[in-house]
């Protein structure tokens, strides 16, 4: 691509490796399926979303040369992704994600993102020494940031002058990695995408819905917080106004990748213009759609 980007993809591009079955899955379970490799992480997850509703993403991430990335990115470059600005390393292989789904959802899932925060600041690069952005014209657009960076890279860009004109929209990537976020809310920079279970985790406690949680991350510093919980009802705070909407009743045929197809939808859609509640109804749509198949993986 050569136009500008509209948007910047921060954080991990690699491949899913998701195993589903139709059947009720617990601990110890053997059963039939289908096994799928497709690009995927949360940055090319909502990267390829973004282009479905015809912003023009650029992916910031760590892809090895290896048989894999070259395949991986040739594959980005064809759903019209910017490539240009990935840092490619030769020693570093390329990451993987690998799920296992059934009737009753995600069993189980292991991330491995360890070439990601290896190449750790080097990914920013081309926002620090060009041509993204510099210490004379800092990058001011929309920035989409997962926590499957460091938790270091991630404090440092809650706190980084040549990030601070940016709009940054951020997700913790899993529950797991939730805590990494926490910088943002010590700052009061960006706006938080997570789900009830990590917004528990931010702020240590439980929650009975989401427009509690939200309110609560706003107490502890977030300045913008959105948290969704599965069929139920879905929240976006900021200091001045909490807004619910209830998601759509759908058949779920998968979830790996429901929460990323969210937050891509809703970026997209304030960023044509929407008003907030249009966006917040907008991508809960998106994301029912995502999770009953009818709209590609």
């Amino acid at each position: 691509m050569s136009q500008t980007p509209d948007i910047l993809c921060i954080g991990s591009v690699l491949w899913d490796v998701i195993g589903r079955s139709p059947s009720h899955m617990e601990k110890g379970s053997d059963v039939p399926g289908r096994i799928i490799r497709l690009p995927g992480g949360v940055a090319l997850n909502i990267a390829m979303t973004l282009v479905r509703f015809g912003m023009r993403p650029a992916l910031l991430s760590a892809v090895g040369r290896d048989a894999e990335g070259e395949d991986l990115v040739r594959q980005c470059a064809g759903l019209g992704l910017e490539t240009a600005h990935l840092y490619r390393s030769d020693d570093l292989p390329t990451d993987r994600y690998m799920a296992v789904e059934g009737a009753n959802g995600l069993i189980a899932a292991i991330a491995d993102a360890h070439s990601l925060e290896a190449a750790g600041a080097k990914i920013l690069r081309p926002l620090r020494e060009g041509p993204l952005g510099d210490g004379n014209a800092p990058y001011s657009g929309p920035v989409a940031l997962d926590g499957n960076l460091t938790s270091t890279l991630l404090e440092e860009i809650a706190h980084d002058p040549l990030m601070a004109a940016a709009d940054l929209r951020i997700a913790p990537a899993s529950p797991g990695k939730a805590e990494r976020l926490l910088p943002f809310l010590r700052a009061g920079r960006g706006t938080l995408y997570v789900n009830l279970e990590e917004a528990g985790i931010l702020c240590q406690t439980r929650f009975a819905e989401a427009s509690e949680a939200a309110r609560a991350l706003i107490a502890r510093g977030a300045e913008r917080a959105l948290v969704t919980d599965g069929s139920a009802l879905a929240a976006d705070a900021d200091a001045h106004q909490v807004l619910t909407r209830e998601p759509p009743r759908v058949l779920v045929t998968r979830v790996t990748g429901a929460g990323d197809t969210f937050m891509a939808a809703h970026i997209a859609t304030e960023a044509g213009g929407a008003d907030r509640e249009a966006a917040l109804s907008r991508a809960l749509n998106a994301a029912a759609q995502y999770v009953s198949g009818d709209t590609p993986s």
